[in-house]
C-alpha cells in the first residue's frame, strides 16, 4: 500500500495505518470512528457544531467569492468547504456556524436570509431546465462522496464537451482523455469495465462511488499501474443481478465514468494559502482572486486549530495561461499575513501504454484467474 503522492510513497504512518484499520474494521459506522481522525471529515477541528450548506448550478467566473462574501456579511464563519467545477456547473458544500457562538445556526429566520441570497447569487445565469439549488442540513457527511452525487444529480456528465469552458485544454487531449470499454463475460454473468486513463489519487475512490451511486455492484476489480497510467478493470452487475444488457445503458456508464475521472482534474495553477482563521479570511482572499482576473475551478478550504488551510486551483478568467505577473501582485497584496504557494498543475506528457499489449495483457491475466475460481 502506498500513500496518495506521485512519488508512491509506502505508507509508514502508525495514525494513518490505524485509521484504515478501524475505517474497514467492524465499528467503521460508528460517531466516534467517524469523528476521531483529523482529516477529511469535517467538523473535527471547529470549535462547535456547525451547519451544512449544498450548492448546486452553472459556474461563473467570481461565484466563489460571491457566495463567500454573502456568507460574511451575514455573520457565518466558514469551518470548511470544498467546490468541484465541470462541465460549467459548480457543487459546493460548505460547512459553517455562528461566528459569535461558533454553534450550528438554527434560527429559521436567518437560514432563510442565507438561502434567498444565495439562490440569488446562483440563478444570475440563464439556467434553461437545470435549477440551482440550496440545501442546508446539520451533521457529518463525506464531503467528496456526497460532490459527486450532486454533480451526477445534476446530470453534469450529459453535456457538449465542445462548448464546455469547464474542460481544460490538456484534458480534452486524447492522450489525456479516458478511455473506458464495457464487455460481457458470458460465462461468469458479469460486466466487466475496462478503464485506462492517467494516473492520480483518489482515482480508484472516484470511480467506484460512481458505480455504487448507479446502482452498479462491484464483485471483482484488477488494479494496476503502467508508469504515469492507471488500468483498472471493475466486475460488475446491477443491483438485481443483471449485466448492462443494451448498449444506451453502456453508453451512459461510460459518460458517467469519464465525468467522475475529470472532476478532479485541474490544470493551471493551485495557490496553497496558510493563515491564522479569522471571520471573513474566504471572503478576503476570493475577492483578491477575482479582482486580479482569477478564476477559481476547484477549492479546498479546511481548518486545523487555529489555522486556515486553503488550496485553489486557478486559471485566467478569459481561458489564457495564468500570467506569472498576476501572481507576484497576488503576493504583495496578500502581504506576510498568509503564506502563499504556488504550483503548476500540468502533468508531464508521457507515452501512452500499447493500446493492445497492456491491456490486452492485464484482462486476459485477470480474467483467466477468475476463470478458475469463481462460481
Amino acid at each position: 500500500m502506498v500513500d496518495g503522492s506521485w512519488t508512491g510513497n509506502k505508507v509508514t504512518d502508525s495514525k494513518t495505518i490505524e485509521y484504515i484499520e478501524k475505517a474497514l474494521g467492524p465499528d467503521s459506522y460508528t460517531k466516534e470512528g467517524l469523528t476521531t481522525w483529523p482529516g477529511k471529515r469535517v467538523g473535527v477541528h471547529s470549535t462547535g457544531d456547525h451547519t451544512v450548506i449544498e450548492l448546486i448550478g452553472r459556474d461563473r467566473p467570481g461565484l466563489l467569492s460571491e457566495i463567500s462574501a454573502v456568507l460574511s456579511n451575514l455573520n457565518f464563519n466558514v469551518v470548511a468547504a470544498e467546490m468541484w467545477t465541470h462541465n460549467r456547473r459548480i457543487a459546493c458544500i460548505v460547512y459553517v456556524n455562528d461566528c459569535a457562538t461558533c454553534h450550528a445556526v438554527d434560527v429559521a429566520a436567518r437560514l432563510s436570509t442565507m438561502e434567498g441570497q444565495l439562490k440569488n447569487i446562483l440563478s444570475g445565469c440563464d439556467e434553461g431546465e437545470r435549477v440551482a439549488r440550496t440545501n442546508f442540513s446539520v451533521g457529518l457527511t463525506h464531503m467528496d462522496r456526497r460532490l459527486h452525487q450532486m454533480m451526477f444529480d445534476d446530470m453534469d456528465y450529459d453535456y457538449d464537451h465542445e462548448n464546455s469552458t469547464g474542460i481544460s485544454e490538456i484534458d480534452s487531449c486524447p492522450l489525456f482523455k479516458p478511455k473506458i470499454t464495457i464487455d460481457h463475460w458470458a460465462d461468469k454473468g458479469y460486466s466487466v469495465v475496462g478503464i485506462r486513463c492517467k494516473d492520480r489519487s483518489k482515482l480508484l475512490f472516484d470511480i467506484v462511488c460512481t458505480l455504487t451511486h448507479m446502482q452498479y455492484a462491484v464483485f471483482h476489480a484488477n488494479i494496476s499501474s503502467d508508469g504515469p497510467y492507471a488500468v483498472q478493470e471493475y466486475y460488475i452487475r446491477r443491483m438485481d443481478g443483471c449485466v448492462l444488457n443494451n448498449e444506451a445503458e453502456k453508453r451512459r456508464v461510460i459518460k458517467c465514468l469519464e465525468a467522475a475521472i475529470r472532476r478532479r482534474v485541474s490544470d493551471g495553477l493551485s495557490l496553497e494559502l496558510c493563515a491564522k482563521d479569522r471571520v471573513g479570511l474566504l471572503s478576503q482572499v476570493t475577492r483578491i482572486l477575482r479582482e486580479n482576473g482569477l478564476s477559481v475551478t476547484r477549492a479546498d478550504v479546511t481548518t486545523v486549530g487555529e489555522k486556515a488551510i486553503s488550496v485553489f486551483y486557478v486559471r485566467d478568467a478569459s481561458g489564457n495561461p495564468v500570467d506569472m505577473k498576476i501572481i507576484e501582485m497576488l503576493r504583495k497584496e496578500i502581504g506576510q499575513t498568509m503564506m502563499l504557494n504556488v504550483k503548476k498543475n500540468v502533468p508531464q506528457i508521457a507515452k501512452a501504454p500499447e493500446a493492445c499489449g497492456g491491456w490486452a495483457k492485464t484482462s486476459f491475466f485477470f480474467g483467466s484467474l477468475l476463470g478458475k475460481f469463481l462460481p
